[in-house]
């Protein structure tokens, strides 16, 4: 579908995505409609209700691009063309379509800093050096003693190098060794992979998720990277237990000439109206630095997907408040994309080891952020991580670094639909992973309709979030952090809504600001709001309204 038959559809709202709520769909686990038990396009157009019913602004779609599926759809062999496991080129434009007449954009996975090893221009490259894709990719000599280039690291596990004996040199790969790096530094590269953006543009996609944004160009001078200290090393990037956590990333990704080629990506963007970019930055030192330079100045990203909550313990009312002083501080005139769960992560309920009231706290907290949202589907059903037994498992991260470290299938699980039918009605056959027999309880089936379930909180507290554009689009002030309380307000065109969130499971107290406040009883929580303060009891919320002049 043409942009301009799109724009008839959702409307020409060009800042749409500012404080949009994205729903992360990963289509292999999403709705199985061939009955081979994988999910597919088919199946997304079959349960869009469901994401339109919660009162999402717009779907990311995980890779559905042809593959081998090493990596499930992150190692592309055809930019262009739908893995016939997930459909055709037909059905994507019968999903654009539905999801138009829905009132949802559509943002797709674009997976550029790598392909497969299987993509026909690796094959050419790896063939000679001096082919007319000999340079598509990251080549260079061994040292003299045969070992790699650098001292790069792979972040599924061993060096970033891997050996080819038809060119008799090392091919650089950031993830697994089948999913070979492009060399942006190649004119030509940058060229196709732009003018494969503008291909799905031109199919009415709304815009992309950018995968591992930061990772498209490395160091030319092929410098080692120094090591990090032990006290700076965190598990953002990569799991502990991986090495990759012990260096500084500061040749083989974060490259200045990033910055460039997003302005020409950007270009294409704008030339379509009403699209939208968000850039997954996967760096563990520095994030907020990264997304404030390559969000700033309206020439790049429109916003970037954040880290800092996709791991780690349970944010406390101090830690959050660090983490988004940090962010306020540095974004400037950038924006973020805030998340707590995804396709890589343990889901943030098991995690955090959060009980149903304080997953609902955590929830509003999310919603109620300055910055765009991502809610990675089942989190809307407060699903927790899956058991996958060993021989069960199908990331070969998991099985890499098994049992510290068991990879992502247990939140890649499918989506339970319907509790009385076989695999909660994702799939009538055996399903490419098993369904949790813990999460049929929590199917889409037995939660609507029960105004106490987790789904009827989330569509509520994302109609609040409508009601208030201060919470999606606002400025942002803190009000206070400290025993358990966080506190804040959100100022829109004249709106002003104070957010309070107590993170504990006692009764704390309330300190309102100053003014009179009225607490807005739309929103799904039961605490009252005394003016000039007053108890705020566990793991609940309150939001009021100050009263205009």
């Amino acid at each position: 579908m043409q942009d301009i038959a799109r724009d008839k559809i959702v409307g020409l709202d060009k800042d749409w995505w500012r404080g949009a709520v994205i729903y992360q769909i990963y289509p292999r686990s999403f709705q199985d409609s061939n009955h081979d038990g994988v999910g597919d396009l088919a199946g997304i157009i079959h349960r869009l209700n469901h994401v339109a019913e919660l009162g999402a602004d717009a779907v990311w779609i995980s890779p559905f691009f042809r593959s081998p599926m090493l990596d499930f759809g992150y190692d592309i062999s055809d930019y262009r063309d739908i893995d016939p496991i997930f459909g055709t080129l037909g059905d994507f434009d019968a999903l654009i379509d539905r999801a138009h007449a829905l009132g949802l954009k559509v943002l797709i996975d674009l997976v550029i800093s790598h392909t497969s090893n299987q993509h026909a221009w690796f094959a050419e490259s790896q063939s000679s050096r001096d082919n007319p894709k000999a340079d598509w990719y990251v080549w260079a000599d061994a040292k003299p003693d045969g070992t790699p280039p650098t001292n790069w690291l792979s972040v599924f596990g061993g060096s970033a190098w891997e050996w080819n004996g038809e060119r008799m040199q090392y091919y650089l790969h950031n993830f697994l060794k089948e999913q070979p790096d492009l060399n942006f530094h190649n004119p030509e590269v940058q060229k196709e992979v732009l003018d494969i953006a503008r291909f799905w543009l031109e199919r009415g996609v709304d815009g992309f998720r950018l995968d591992t944004i930061n990772f498209y160009f490395h160091d030319t001078e092929l410098r080692d990277n120094p090591p990090l200290p032990p006290e700076q090393r965190t598990a953002k990037a990569a799991p502990e237990v991986n090495p990759y956590n012990w260096q500084d990333h500061i040749r083989d990704k974060n490259q200045p000439e990033n910055l460039d080629f997003l302005k020409r990506l950007r270009a294409i963007m704008d030339e379509y109206p009403a699209t939208a970019a968000v850039g997954e930055v996967g760096d563990g030192q520095y994030g907020p630095q990264l997304q404030a330079a390559y969000t700033g100045g309206g020439d790049k990203m429109h916003m970037c997907y954040s880290f800092e909550l996709l791991s780690g313990q349970t944010p406390t009312a101090e830690s959050l408040h660090g983490i988004i002083d940090e962010h306020e501080r540095m974004i400037g005139d950038g924006w973020s994309c805030w998340a707590y769960s995804n396709h890589d992560v343990i889901r943030h309920g098991t995690r955090w080891v959060l009980s149903d009231a304080a997953y609902r706290l955590y929830a509003a907290l999310l919603l109620s952020m300055r910055g765009s949202v991502c809610l990675y589907q089942g989190e809307e059903l407060g699903l927790g991580e899956a058991y996958v037994a060993y021989e069960d498992l199908q990331d070969p991260y998991g099985v890499r670094f098994w049992p510290k470290f068991k990879g992502r299938d247990g939140c890649r699980t499918p989506i339970p639909w319907i509790a009385e039918t076989p695999h909660g009605g994702f799939t009538d056959v055996k399903p490419w992973l098993p369904v949790a027999v813990e999460h049929i309880q929590s199917s889409v089936g037995i939660q609507t309709g029960d105004p106490a379930s987790m789904l009827s909180f989330y569509r509520d507290m994302i109609a609040f979030r409508r009601l208030h554009p201060a919470l999606a689009k606002g400025d942002f002030t803190f009000v206070e952090a400290k025993d358990g309380v966080l506190s804040f307000i959100r100022s829109h065109e004249g709106q002003e809504v104070f957010c309070a969130f107590n993170l504990r499971d006692t009764p704390v107290s309330l300190h309102m600001p100053q003014g009179v406040w009225t607490r807005d009883t739309r929103a799904p929580f039961s605490a009252d709001a005394i003016e000039g303060g007053g108890v705020l009891p566990g793991y609940q919320a309150c939001f009021a309204t100050r009263a205009q002049d």
